[in-house]
């Protein structure tokens, strides 16, 4: 077995190798010496990734895929019981290890920092990985999307901390023991796994209790989710517990964000002192995030100035306000928001951004579930913007609920004052945002799913 590799992942097989959290964990086993192999639905610039990298990617799933001596079989809670390459490793008796369990293992005997909450972990853990990287300290890290620098997802580096995502989806980030814990946020989301509030609180408070002896967790001040965990929390917990935030009674206050077009100046006070560093992307809820990363570095003993420096590297993550170009005046910019509160935060930002231009969305939602329990608040957000053009619920996982439809949405939105349509099809919805843009306005497309495509498709019918 390759040095550093833990127990039984020196051949694993990976059944959706694509999927984020998977090819990251995929990524780094293969870096540290693994010979890794995986299957996916179809083919991407993922699976090529990962082939340039050493590791076998088959396309589509077949019992024939699995090698008989895999060692270890890698599965999200996305892969449903009847596939057949699970089923053939149950038959084999190959061991089957869900992916959070890959990711703690990966992280053993490191100084890991674990970025929780119901929204800005993808934007969080990259923040950490960029600037810690340009100090040199050369990080292991796995994050849920794709950096515009270094570019991957992923990496098995030489220094002693691993930065990760720590997905409570389906809660499995039980399983992280970190030294450093953020918390962005706690809000009601994942409504197949989740039934309340206090479903959620005992997650989170579950996940704080993994942090090791003499830990940090890192919290937000301002929000009320995070404000109530820290109430639940602090008079039963030795970790250090470490707020951050506008309210005056933060432990690192935010003094003052000021928008400088797509990029923010931020002010904090820290230790009595004033530090104002640049955050390379729009908007409030940025901010935030790159001073919980700040305050996570300060916690396993990295000088807060060096950090906030280093914070400038951060350029952005893919479909996190990705700019994918300008025709005739019109910037076209992919979201990746998809719960109502990241959608707020991403329009607020744009609109900061687009001054006195207009601001016109095509949004996909994800999930008949989210959309059954959340469609009205989506709609209430798609007020934000100039004018709306809505797509069908994208599925993902799911099947589909009687009766939940985006007309909940776009219902909600009209009685909220949007201007808004629905769009049969996708050709229909590009040709409809395209139509409505004139120079000087910024275009959004906004969702967790395949609408990340048609930004693409917007530019060149605006060259047409």
């Amino acid at each position: 077995m390759a040095p550093g590799l833990p127990t039984a992942m020196d051949r694993p097989h990976f059944i959706g190798i694509g999927g984020a959290g998977m090819s990251g964990i995929a990524k780094i086993l293969t870096q540290r010496g693994a010979r890794v192999a995986g299957s996916d639905a179809r083919e991407s610039a993922t699976a090529q990734a990962l082939r340039a990298l050493g590791a076998t990617v088959h396309i589509g799933h077949d019992a024939a895929h699995v090698a008989p001596d895999a060692t270890a079989i890698v599965v999200s809670s996305a892969i449903r019981e009847d596939n057949p390459e699970l089923a053939r490793a149950k038959e084999l008796g190959i061991p089957v290890v869900h992916r959070s369990d890959a990711l703690a293992a990966l992280m053993d005997g490191l100084r890991p920092i674990a970025v929780a909450g119901t929204h800005g972990k993808t934007t969080t853990t990259s923040m950490l990985a960029v600037s810690l990287s340009s100090l040199g300290l050369n990080p292991s890290y796995a994050i849920g999307g794709d950096l515009d620098a270094p570019g991957s997802n992923a990496l098995h580096g030489e220094g002693d901390i691993f930065v990760a995502e720590a997905d409570e989806s389906d809660r499995s980030f039980h399983k992280y023991t970190p030294e450093v814990a953020i918390i962005l946020n706690v809000e009601l989301d994942h409504h197949a796994n989740y039934a309340s509030m206090d479903e959620i609180y005992d997650s989170f408070e579950t996940f704080t209790s993994k942090i090791v002896p003499g830990g940090t967790l890192v919290i937000a001040a301002d929000q009320a989710g995070a404000v109530e965990l820290t109430r639940r929390i602090r008079d039963t917990t030795s970790l250090k517990v470490v707020t951050y935030g506008e309210s005056e009674s933060s432990d690192i206050r935010i003094h003052k964000i000021t928008p400088r077009g797509l990029t923010s100046e931020v002010t904090v006070l820290l230790d009595g002192k004033l530090l104002t560093f640049t955050v390379s992307v729009p908007g409030r809820h940025y901010a935030h995030n790159a001073v919980a990363a700040l305050a996570a570095g300060v916690a396993l003993g990295i000088p807060a100035r060096n950090l906030a420096s280093a914070l400038k590297a951060y350029t952005g993550v893919k479909r996190r306000l990705q700019l994918k170009g300008e025709v005739n005046g019109v910037q076209v910019i992919d979201s990746y928001a998809h719960h109502p509160t990241e959608m707020t935060a991403d329009l607020e930002a744009m609109r900061s951004a687009a001054g006195d231009a207009r601001l016109l969305v095509l949004f996909q939602p994800h999930l008949f579930s989210r959309t059954q329990e959340l469609g009205k608040e989506m709609g209430d957000a798609l007020a934000l913007a100039d004018a709306s053009v809505v797509l069908d619920i994208y599925p993902a996982r799911e099947d589909p609920i009687p009766g939940i439809t985006s007309a909940l949405i776009i219902d909600a939105a009209r009685a909220a004052g949007a201007d808004v349509q629905a769009a049969p099809d996708k050709d229909a919805a590009v040709a409809a945002i395209a139509g409505m843009a004139k120079p000087g306005d910024l275009v959004l497309t906004m969702g967790a799913g395949d609408v990340t495509d048609l930004g693409p498709r917007i530019l060149t019918h605006l060259e047409g």
